[in-house]
């Protein structure tokens, strides 16, 4: 599923989940390394066209990797302090090289990016949201392609 799929099925979620994402410009990506181990590197990301985007420099090893094995996580930067106003939210999937030309094209002339660059779309396997209410809960929002989005409260 993609970013719109998403935006679909969970709105509410979708909305908070692309504030805290507009919040700062660098967050947080983690891949696999050749060797399993995790590698955690700062990214910038993109919401357009009901696509999720990751762009990468030519040859990163955060890119190497992504093509590889395409599994990553990604965590919104916490902002200053670690006020993580809006929560904390993390986003799990698989990112997609993207190697139609006309594909690649139409995002440069949306974001002009640094050229030249890897580009990769994202297939979602997991949305989350983890913040506390009323000073007294912790709550955890989670989603999952085919599922509601599950609302968890503990003290």
């Amino acid at each position: 599923m993609n970013w719109a799929d998403f935006t679909s099925a969970a709105p509410g979620l979708a909305k908070t989940v692309e504030e805290r994402f507009g919040a700062f410009r660098h967050h947080v990506l983690a891949t696999l390394r050749r060797d399993g181990s995790p590698r955690t590197t700062g990214l910038e990301v993109r919401f357009l066209r009901g696509e999720l985007w990751l762009g990468m420099m030519p040859g990163s090893l955060k890119a190497l990797d992504l093509r590889r094995d395409p599994r990553f996580a990604l965590q919104a930067n916490p902002g200053p302090d670690s006020a993580m106003g809006g929560g904390d939210v993390r986003i799990s999937g698989r990112a997609v090289e993207v190697v139609d030309t006309a594909l690649k094209a139409a995002y440069v002339e949306e974001v002009e990016p640094p050229q030249p660059f890897h580009l990769f779309r994202t297939e979602l396997t997991e949305v989350v949201r983890t913040y506390v209410e009323d000073d007294t809960y912790l709550v955890v929002e989670v989603w999952r392609p085919g599922a509601p989005v599950r609302t968890l409260r503990r003290t």
